[in-house]
């Protein structure tokens, strides 16, 4: 996907420096794990203070070095939509994390007026580190990887976003399970894994053909549909729209497994009304 940047805007640069940044606070992100809810968001989210820690830090540390400003989970920023903006989860997968579970990691994207630039997700506890421009190619662990070759639904695994049958909002549970259901006729496999970072992250490089995203934040997004336009695949949101900042859902996957999820959605139909 081409994009028209601003000419002082460097990618590789930018990469680099975000790629080190990370580097660095892997080991404070590790010797955290298992750290308790310190922050009660409702709805059974939390951060633990690591989260502000991490935050704290990495905000500091990328506007000092890029003269970019940042835009983050736990204290906000300037919009995501406008101008040139990083955006960062210091911990996705805040549950998994906080409970001992490897699927978590540290988010981070850079945002152009709202569409996707950059992106990396570090998910250190099962030695995963991803980074591209949207223009490919995927660095995997310092290496750049394959482009993602379309497959078919049959032949592939899905990551599944997370859902409660009582709950309503957008996406009402019911109608999260009814698709669930008619993905699970036409699919392989399917995994929740309780992180949207690592999912995207495993459709990026391959490891799933696709992955279904119900939640709209920038800062759990950015990263991965960055990431997965820069190996090859398709982003849009669960109705077929190209993903921005201002999408209010996320749908990746290589070309063959996007399209065939995108017609089981609309075949499901509307989820108005399906609480």
């Amino acid at each position: 996907m081409s994009l028209q940047l601003p000419s002082e805007l460097d990618p590789p640069r930018l990469l680099s420096i975000a790629a080190d940044l990370l580097d660095e606070i892997t080991p404070r992100f590790l010797a955290g794990v298992g750290a308790p809810s310190a922050v009660d968001k409702g709805g059974n989210d939390f951060a633990t203070e690591l989260d502000l820690e991490l935050e704290r830090t990495i905000t500091a540390q990328l506007t000092e070095r890029t003269g970019i400003a940042v835009h983050g989970e736990e204290f906000g920023g300037p919009p995501v939509t406008e101008g040139t903006v990083w955006v960062v989860d210091p911990i996705d997968g805040t549950y998994n994390y906080s409970a001992g579970l490897p699927f978590a990691g540290t988010l981070l994207g850079l945002l152009h007026d709202g569409q996707p630039v950059l992106g990396l997700t570090w998910l250190p506890m099962v030695d995963m580190r991803l980074q591209a421009f949207v223009e490919g190619p995927v660095i995997r662990n310092g290496e750049p990887i394959a482009p993602l070759r379309s497959s078919a639904l049959a032949d592939s695994v899905i990551a599944f976003g997370a859902f409660n049958l009582d709950h309503g909002g957008r996406f009402p549970g019911r109608w999260r399970v009814d698709v669930l259901g008619e993905i699970s006729r036409r699919v392989s496999r399917i995994r929740q894994l309780g992180s949207t970072g690592m999912d995207m992250a495993l459709c990026a490089a391959g490891n799933v053909g696709g992955a279904v995203c119900f939640g709209h934040h920038a800062w759990d997004n950015a990263a991965g549909a960055a990431l997965v336009r820069a190996g090859g695949g398709v982003v849009t949101d669960l109705f077929g729209a190209p993903w921005t900042a201002l999408s209010p859902s996320m749908l990746a996957g290589n070309a063959g497994v996007h399209r065939e999820l995108l017609e089981i959605i609309a075949a499901v139909g509307d989820p108005a009304g399906r609480s």
